[in-house]
């Protein structure tokens, strides 16, 4: 590892709360991956008439199970049929054993339906897991999230770095550029876009990234302007070297320091504009599970406080997480330490 990043991070441990919130923040995240291991309908294994079935891994057809007349066999229907309980057959299901999108049937309640032994947090208003929504709803926020951060960064870089490193005309034209697409009204385009378009999570992910990069981009600009002056470009360029080589051989590596410290707050601001947007409904199209959507029924359900109060405090403590490590990296990172 380069002396210098070793130094920061051994900087940035030094930090715990920064440090202990990255590897809880990196926990729930690879966590919510395996969604469909944790929360499912789709039993690991099924031992049903002296054979094995293994549903989460392959599709069965559902008339090995009895059913004649689906294509696709409903688990917990077969499981209340006689024939399953006849003779030594048993499932092995997931700890939450409920769907993304499955509306229970065996509610004690109307839905919503607050917190129970088999909801652990309650359900929506169509009778949805609400714990099941909310892991499936951390997962499309953090990958929207982790996406737009990656092409955020590197539109940020390429825009900034051209703007600092030939400066003239290119600068003068890259600045109004940025103030002209900077003045426009983001949250009247998406109005438009998703009134002409279908509303995908990938078509979110480019707007935010269209919109999201010049402030980024201001910063790396200001940087590659100070780096540019300094002897060992001076010599690069001397050299004879291209301005593609200066710039991804010398001035990237010395010109992290705005997309490293920024990057945790560009994270936390796209997660917190993707609750938004699916608290005002133009965000990931239904019945996708998302914390704005859930944060929507809790507004109009307002005695069913398990609506409001659980997608809440998962976009809350997700922003806090994300604000102490961007806080951890942009101290490991000040030159003045």
């Amino acid at each position: 590892m380069d002396p210098l990043l070793e130094k920061r991070w051994k900087r940035f441990k030094r930090n715990r709360r920064g440090y202990y919130c990255l590897w809880i923040l990196t926990f729930l995240f690879g966590l919510s991956l395996f969604s469909e291991w944790f929360c499912n309908n789709i039993h690991y294994a099924i031992r049903f008439e002296e054979h094995w079935y293994f549903p989460i891994l392959k599709h069965y057809p559902a008339e090995l199970f009895g059913d004649e007349v689906s294509v696709t066999p409903d688990y917990k229907e077969v499981l209340r049929t006689e024939r399953f309980r006849e003779g030594n057959n048993w499932a092995l299901f997931p700890p939450i054993p409920y769907g993304a999108n499955e509306s229970s049937d065996d509610l004690e309640s109307p839905p919503p339906s607050k917190p129970t032994r088999r909801n652990w947090l309650g359900t929506d208003d169509r009778g949805r897991d609400l714990a099941t929504r909310l892991l499936y709803g951390f997962r499309n926020s953090m990958l929207f999230a982790l996406v737009s951060w990656a092409f955020i960064s590197l539109i940020a870089y390429c825009f900034g770095a051209l703007q600092g490193y030939v400066g003239g005309r290119v600068d003068f034209v890259g600045q109004r550029l940025t103030e002209i697409w900077n003045s426009l009204p983001i949250l009247y385009v998406v109005i438009f876009l998703l009134s002409v378009f279908r509303s995908q999570l990938w078509l979110l992910t480019l707007i935010w990234v269209v919109f999201g990069w010049i402030g980024l981009a201001s910063y790396v600009r200001a940087e590659v302007l100070r780096v540019r002056k300094l002897d060992y470009i001076t010599a690069g360029r001397a050299l004879g070297a291209s301005t593609q080589r200066i710039l991804w051989r010398h001035v990237l590596p010395n010109t992290l320091t705005p997309l490293i410290t920024f990057s945790p707050f560009v994270i936390s601001a796209s997660v917190g504009s993707l609750a938004a947007l699916d608290y005002l409904g133009l965000g990931l199209p239904p019945p996708t599970a998302s914390w704005g959507e859930l944060m929507r029924q809790g507004k109009e359900n307002l005695n069913s406080w398990w609506l409001a109060f659980f997608p809440f405090a998962s976009l809350f403590v997700t922003m806090l997480l994300l604000n102490f490590i961007g806080e951890a990296v942009r101290n490991a990172f000040d030159s003045r330490e």
